[in-house]
C-alpha cells in the first residue's frame, strides 16, 4: 500500500532523525515511548484508565447540565505539537456530551476574506454563546507558533498578535467567559513513533499533512517559538496548563481534571487534583 507523501516520514526516520530518537523508536516495537525524563516507567493500565475516565465523564455530563442551565460560556483551547493528542483528548471530553451544547472549532486555513480581517475575528465567531462549550482544536495561537515557524506570517504580524492577545483574553474573561488553555506536550521520539503509525495505517493516514512532514525538521524552531509564547501569554487571568502526553491515557485524565477541578457545578463529587507529575504551569512542566 502506498504511503502518504511518498513515505517521507519513514525516510526522515531512516535518514535524518537524531540517533537517540531513531534508537528509541526502533526499540519501542511500536509501543508508546515514555521519554527518559517522563516521571512514570510504564503506561497507565487500561482497566484503571477506563474506570477513572468513566467517573470523570459522568462529571462532564454534570458540567454540561450546569453550563446549559446557568448560561455559562466555556471555551477550552487545545494546543500542542503535531500528534500530541489534541483530537483524542477532545474526543474523550465529548464522548457522552450533547454535540449541540459541546461543539468543536477546528478552523481550516483562512480564506482570502479572512486574511483581510482582524486576526481574531474568525475565532470570535466561534466562541460559545450562553449555555455552550466550545473545544478549540488549535486556536488563535497558530500565529504565535505554527505560522511563525513556517513563515506564514511576518514578524510584525506576530508582534501585533502578542500585543493584542493578552487584552483580548482579558476582555473575554472579564465578560464572564470561562477560558481554559491546555498545551499538550509530546516527546520527540513518541511524536515520530505516532507519525510512523499513522503513515502505516490506512484508517489514520488522513491525519497526516505536509505541515507534519516538514515540521519533523523544525523541532528546535518549534521549541523556541513555544517557549516564547509561554513567556508572553501565560497570565493570571488566562494561564496555560501544560500536560505531558507521552502516555495518552494519563494525559487525557489530566486534561479533564484540569477543566473540572476549579469549577463548582451542581452535584459535583470531590475530585483529586490533576497529576502534577505530568501537569502544571509552563515553569513546572515545559522544561521537562
Amino acid at each position: 500500500m502506498d504511503k502518504p507523501f511518498n513515505g517521507a516520514i519513514t525516510r526522515f526516520y531512516e535518514e535524518n532523525a537524531p540517533d537517540d530518537i531513531r534508537t528509541a523508536v526502533a526499540q519501542s516495537n511500536g509501543d508508546p515511548i515514555l521519554g527518559p525524563d517522563y516521571p512514570y516507567d510504564d503506561r497507565m493500565g487500561r482497566k484503571s484508565y477506563e474506570k477513572r475516565l468513566y467517573a470523570l465523564q459522568i462529571e462532564l455530563v454534570k458540567l454540561q447540565s450546569w453550563v446549559k442551565m446557568t448560561g455559562q460560556r466555556l471555551a477550552i483551547i487545545f494546543e500542542g505539537r503535531d500528534a500530541a493528542g489534541k483530537g483524542g483528548a477532545i474526543k474523550r471530553f465529548r464522548e457522552h456530551l450533547n454535540p449541540r451544547v459541546a461543539q468543536v472549532a477546528a478552523l481550516p486555513k483562512p480564506s482570502d476574506t479572512e486574511m483581510g480581517q482582524w486576526y481574531f475575528q474568525r475565532y470570535v465567531a466561534r466562541l460559545p454563546s450562553a449555555g455552550e462549550i466550545v473545544f478549540f482544536d488549535r486556536s488563535w495561537y497558530n500565529r504565535a507558533v505554527v505560522e511563525h515557524v513556517f513563515g506564514f506570517c511576518t514578524e510584525a504580524q506576530r508582534e501585533t498578535f502578542f500585543a493584542q492577545v493578552g487584552e483580548f483574553e482579558h476582555q473575554l474573561v472579564t465578560d464572564g467567559l470561562i477560558l481554559r488553555k491546555l498545551w499538550l506536550n509530546v516527546g520527540r521520539a513518541e511524536q515520530l513513533n505516532r507519525f510512523l503509525a499513522r503513515e502505516r495505517d490506512p484508517l489514520k493516514q488522513w491525519k497526516l499533512s505536509g505541515i507534519d512532514v516538514d515540521g519533523l525538521r523544525k523541532w528546535d524552531d518549534y521549541t523556541t517559538a513555544i517557549a516564547d509564547t509561554f513567556a508572553r501569554t501565560h497570565s493570571t487571568h488566562a494561564p496555560w496548563t501544560v500536560i505531558r502526553t507521552d502516555d495518552k491515557r494519563r494525559a487525557r485524565l489530566a486534561a479533564i481534571e484540569t477543566v473540572l477541578h476549579p469549577l463548582e457545578y451542581d452535584r459535583k463529587i470531590p475530585l483529586d487534583p490533576p497529576d502534577h507529575a505530568i501537569c502544571g504551569t509552563p515553569e513546572d512542566v515545559w522544561a521537562c
